[in-house]
This record gives C-alpha cells, sequence and structure tokens, in this order.
C-alpha cells in the first residue's frame, strides 16, 4: 500500500425552522439570532482563517432553504444586530455585577464576552449584513461546497403524495438558486430520511399506495447528483449493478456477499443509488461513518463533554443570559460547576485534533485492508449548530483539525462533489427505508404524540391537490394568488421541526402553536380561493375574519415571496 490513505468529507447541515416574527424569546427568533452568532458567523471566520495560513478548508455546508429565506431577509438583519447590541449591552451590565461581589476572573470573562460580540458586530456589517452571500463567495473560491435540501425540512417518506416531495424539493431548489446565485447539485435529505421506491402504507390508516416512486428518482429529477444516508442504509444496502470492463452490469443482490473487496456495503465509498430495478444509478449517496462522527457526538465521552470546554446549560440570568462556567464533568451538578478559563481551551483541542486524526487514519487504513487497497472517504456529517452553539470551542476545532489535515499528505480533504467527480462510483445499489433518528427509522416522528399531526397533514395535502387541479387558477389571478399563499403555509406546516420538538419533549407548546397556526391559515386561505373561484365577486363580500386571517398570514409568513403551483405538479 502507499502513503496515501484516502480522503475526509466535513458535511455539516445547517438548519432552523422558520421562525421569523413567530416570537423571540424562549422560543423563536432568539434561535436564529443565536445560531448566526454562534456558528453560522463563526464558521465564516474559520474559513477566513484557513485560507490566511494557505489552507484549504473544504467543507461541505448545507443551508436549508428555509434558513437561507430567514439569514436574507431584512427582518432578520435588524433584529440581529439589534441581539448582538442587546449582548454586548448585558455583558457590560455583567460586568458592574462581577465588579460589585469582588469577582475578577468573572469580570473578565464579561469583558471577553463584549469583545466576542463586538467582534461578531462588526464582521456581520463587514458583509453587509449578508450571510447567505458571504457563503456564495466562498463556495464560488471553491472553498466550500452548499447543499440544498427541502424546502421546510419536511420529512419526506412520510408525506402522503409523491407530488407534495417533488414540490417541496423543487421549492427548496429555487429558493437556494435565488438566494445563492447558483444551483447547488447536493443535497441534504432532511433527517438523512429516505424511502425506496414501491408500494407504500401510511403511519395511519389513509389508505395503501401503489407504486411510490423513490426519493433518489425525486431529487435526480431536479439536478441533485447526490445526497447523505444513515451509514445503515448503505450497509444493508441490496447490490443492482457494476461497472466492470467498460461497462455496467446487472448482478444479483448477493453480489456484495461474494465480493466484499470491491467496497460494497462500505461506509468510506458512495454508491450509486436506483431502487426501481430499471438500471443505472440516478444518484449517488454517501454515508455516515458512525464511529467518527460519535467521537464528536456522543454525549457520554465525545469531545464537547471535555471538562475544560464552556458549559452550555448555566447561564448568569435567567433571560438571554451569558455563561461563565465549564463543564467541569458531565455528571457535576449546575451548582458545582467551575468557572471557565478560556487559556485552558488551546491544548485540550490540539488533543481532541489528534486523536480524530488519528481515527481517521485508523478508519481509512481498515477499509484499505479490507478492499485490497481501495483508498475511501470517511464522511462526517453533523448538525452545524453543534459546533459553536452547543459546543462553543466547536469552530475553533474544525480551524485546528483543517490546518492539521492540509499539512498531511496522507489525507485528501474534500468535498463530496469533487470526490464523487474525481472516484465515480462502480456500483449500483436499493436502499433499504431508514433515517438518522432513533433506531435509524421514522419512529421519531411518526409515533402516538405526533401521529395527529399527520392526519391533518394528509388532508391538508388532499386538499390542495384536489384545488389546484380543479380550481381556474390559470385563468383567474385572485385564485391563483390565494392558493399560491395556502401553497406557502402547506410548505410551512409539513416542516419535520415540529413533530421532533414535541417528541422530544422541547418547546411542545411551541411546536404545537407553530404547526395549527399554518393549519389554520391553510384552511381559511383554501376555503376562500374555493368560492371566489365559483364565484369572482366574494373577494369583496369577505367577513372581517377572512380579512384578518389574509393579512395575517401576510405579516408573519414572510419567505419563499415567490410560489409556482406548477411544483406540485407531476408531468
Amino acid at each position: 500500500m502507499s502513503d496515501f490513505l484516502g480522503s475526509f468529507c466535513l458535511v455539516l447541515h445547517g438548519h432552523l425552522p422558520y421562525v421569523l416574527r413567530h416570537g423571540t424569546w424562549p422560543h423563536g427568533e432568539d434561535w436564529l439570532y443565536e445560531a448566526a452568532a454562534e456558528t453560522y458567523i463563526p464558521i465564516l471566520n474559520v474559513l477566513d482563517e484557513c485560507l490566511f495560513f494557505n489552507a484549504r478548508p473544504k467543507i461541505v455546508m448545507g443551508l436549508t432553504p428555509v434558513l437561507l429565506e430567514q439569514l436574507s431577509h431584512e427582518h432578520f438583519k435588524t433584529g440581529f444586530v439589534r441581539y448582538l447590541e442587546d449582548r454586548i449591552e448585558q455583558a457590560q451590565r455583567d460586568k458592574k455585577d462581577f465588579d460589585r461581589i469582588d469577582n475578577g476572573h468573572m469580570g473578565y470573562l464579561a469583558e471577553w464576552w463584549e469583545g466576542i460580540y463586538s467582534g461578531i458586530l462588526k464582521r456581520f456589517e463587514e458583509m453587509d449584513r449578508d450571510i447567505p452571500k458571504a457563503y456564495a463567495q466562498r463556495a464560488q473560491e471553491g472553498l466550500i461546497e452548499i447543499l440544498t435540501s427541502n424546502a421546510t425540512h419536511a420529512y419526506m417518506p412520510l408525506l402522503l403524495e409523491d407530488a407534495s416531495i417533488r414540490a417541496q424539493i423543487r421549492a427548496g431548489v429555487a429558493s437556494s438558486e435565488r438566494i445563492l446565485g447558483f444551483r447547488p447539485t447536493g443535497m441534504w435529505l432532511p433527517e438523512c430520511a429516505y424511502r425506496p421506491s414501491g408500494d407504500w402504507d401510511p403511519p395511519i390508516n389513509w389508505g395503501h399506495r401503489h407504486g411510490r416512486i423513490g426519493v433518489e428518482h425525486l431529487v435526480a429529477d431536479e439536478g441533485i447528483s447526490h445526497f447523505f444516508v444513515e451509514h445503515h442504509l448503505i450497509e444493508q444496502a441490496r447490490s443492482e449493478q457494476v461497472f466492470n470492463d467498460g461497462g455496467w452490469w446487472k448482478v444479483g443482490w448477493d453480489e456484495s456477499a461474494k465480493y466484499p473487496g470491491r467496497g460494497w456495503n462500505s461506509v468510506h465509498e458512495p454508491h450509486g443509488v436506483n431502487s426501481d430495478g430499471t438500471g443505472l444509478a440516478r444518484c449517488n449517496a454517501f454515508a455516515r461513518d458512525p464511529i467518527i462522527c460519535e467521537q464528536v457526538w456522543s454525549g457520554a465521552f465525545g469531545y464537547p463533554a471535555s471538562g475544560e470546554y464552556l458549559e452550555f446549560h448555566k447561564k448568569w440570568s435567567p433571560k438571554r443570559g451569558l455563561r461563565y462556567w465549564k463543564v467541569t464533568g458531565n455528571k457535576v451538578d449546575l451548582g458545582d460547576k467551575h468557572l471557565y478559563y478560556p487559556d485552558d481551551v488551546p491544548h485540550k483541542i490540539h488533543q481532541h485534533v489528534s486523536h480524530f486524526v488519528d481515527s481517521l487514519k485508523h478508519r481509512l487504513q481498515g477499509h484499505q485492508h479490507r478492499t485490497g487497497g481501495r483508498p475511501g472517504v470517511v464522511t462526517a456529517c453533523f448538525d452545524a449548530e453543534l459546533f459553536g452553539h452547543w459546543w462553543f470551542e466547536g469552530p475553533r476545532f474544525i480551524r485546528d483539525l483543517m490546518l492539521t489535515l492540509n499539512a498531511d499528505p496522507t489525507i485528501n480533504v474534500t468535498t463530496t462533489r469533487e470526490y464523487q467527480e474525481r472516484h465515480p462510483s462502480d456500483k449500483v445499489v436499493s436502499l433499504p427505508e431508514g433515517s438518522w433518528g432513533e433506531e435509524g427509522d421514522h419512529r421519531v416522528w411518526t409515533n402516538d404524540q405526533v401521529n395527529w399531526m399527520w392526519d391533518i397533514e394528509y388532508r391538508c395535502e388532499s386538499t390542495f391537490g384536489r384545488l389546484t387541479s380543479q380550481l381556474k387558477w390559470n385563468d383567474k389571478p385572485k385564485v391563483r394568488e390565494l392558493l399560491e399563499k395556502a401553497g406557502r403555509e402547506l410548505l410551512l406546516l409539513q416542516a419535520s421541526d415540529w413533530p421532533f420538538v414535541i417528541r422530544r419533549g422541547q418547546a411542545v407548546d411551541y411546536g404545537i402553536k407553530r404547526y395549527m397556526q399554518h393549519v389554520a391559515r391553510f384552511e381559511c386561505l383554501a376555503d376562500i380561493a374555493e368560492k371566489v373561484d365559483a364565484d369572482t365577486s366574494y373577494l369583496g363580500e369577505l367577513t372581517e375574519v377572512e380579512q384578518f386571517e389574509i393579512q395575517d398570514a401576510d405579516i408573519h409568513d414572510v419567505i419563499f415571496p415567490t410560489i409556482n403551483l406548477n411544483w406540485w405538479d407531476m408531468d
């Protein structure tokens, strides 16, 4: 074997649900402001710092369309500046408190926080308050790859109609292209959730569905070349095609067992995907490496649990409080946490980066050993907000990791798009159904706590499908406008975030409220559209409540400004 071991792709999934004009604290816009200040801008800083040291970070950055829409909106930009100014003022107030109690170290930390937020505000103004544009520029410079997703992070395998999945994908890709200025070719499947072609039964009693279209076909139809799945989907995939002697050949489902040296079912090689048995791959799937990701993700022994790092949960004041304590130990009560010492952090990051790189090499060496020397790729997928928001030191870990790997000739840091261009997949598989959620299936998004939501969602899908096929919206602009507003609400109520927070017991009240708000707006707009289609004069006879409902949707739901009803067209 040569000294070269293989490649590494760091994939960060940046996403937040739609929260603009839907509350601020404790649930709402503060989620977005925190993520921008603690993750999205710090990662931009990491990219620039790597470039300063002549390193190419090559990060794969997922920015969901609903996130891009919010970050590019003027309401976010002005609100974020106010948020940062409040953080600076909070640090100044804390400094006075600490001076009164004669705690010099906490006073030092308050000044430290003031400097951090002042730096973020300065950086935000320097980029003309346009975070998406800053990321787009770095993508065009070849520093990163940006992934798109469906419009509102809908859980695609559980949507009732293929038309709804297609609309989510089309709306998402259109939004990414409009805001970024280019059309991404990689996609983050929300929750890494995938469903193959074939017959399907909804999680509730809404009738058997024949011949559903596989997710890979729906995304490929919109120009997507690759996506990401959880490891067990690749490990349990069935072999379909193989490239040999200059051509593609149909193989049996047991081909992977016969020839493991080919890299079949390995999370360290992308696999072409086609689940309907018709032939060549529609997309490539990259699998998350669970061993590597656990080094960071695990709450028990992952790097963020180290005692030197900043404690997330303990704050000085109950509302928008700043953090002054360190983890100390992952089993230490909040009341017993020790004060944070920033100077203790660099050596711990160095230790963790060294361990991570050694783990990468071990994984790549193992793949070469199993395949007779084939260089592989380790794909490490994380929620972007883990780095900076949940793990304050995370962006510095990424910076030092990229600097270390750029100086190591045995591992090539690359993006998934570049990797598949240089190493085309030589095999096609049919993937099973699954996600990266609990137990690898759909149970987080379909269970006794949230199945009532699917009953309502399916009713809304069916209503919208009926109205777009029966109403004369092509000839009646007012009907089209009302259906476009209803379509926006349908996209927003389909977000996977609402059942997730309910299932997890996180912001349950907010999740239920937000879901039902979008349902109510959808039902009202759909009802008015149907009445106006039957009698255009009805617009002049709207009740006070109907007028308010239309205005309410216009005021609160200000993203996806252009809705195309043809997105739901299956032709």
